[in-house]
């Protein structure tokens, strides 16, 4: 008995979606900005991948898709370095609020 090739892409999709599902949610919250690095990373290989599977495909149906691939993985890429870029933002040191005070109160005296 010959399995289509239709199941199997099938079978692996759904395998993707579990075994991504389990790995996102248990990754602890310190190594969500590395995840996202590494999220942006892949979806640029997609990117390429798509690009080859849109340019070598005969069909339309397959270019067509191919296209979209490639949208959808841009838009993903260019949405996970904002992203990422404002977790990082977080990280970053804040100015001491003990300067900030006295300088407020010289302003109030001045006026």
């Amino acid at each position: 008995m010959q399995v289509s090739h239709t199941i199997t892409n099938l079978i692996i999709f759904v395998l993707a979606i579990y075994v991504g599902y389990h790995v996102v949610w248990t990754v602890t919250p310190a190594l969500h900005t590395p995840l996202m690095a590494v999220t942006n990373a892949i979806s640029a290989i997609i990117i390429v991948g798509a690009m080859l599977a849109a340019g070598l495909t005969e069909g339309a149906v397959g270019q067509i898709a191919g296209t979209l691939a490639v949208a959808l993985a841009a838009v993903n890429v260019f949405g996970g370095f904002l992203v990422t870029q404002r977790m990082l933002e977080m990280f970053k040191k804040k100015a001491p609020k003990a300067l900030a005070a006295p300088q407020a109160k010289q302003q109030g005296e001045a006026a």
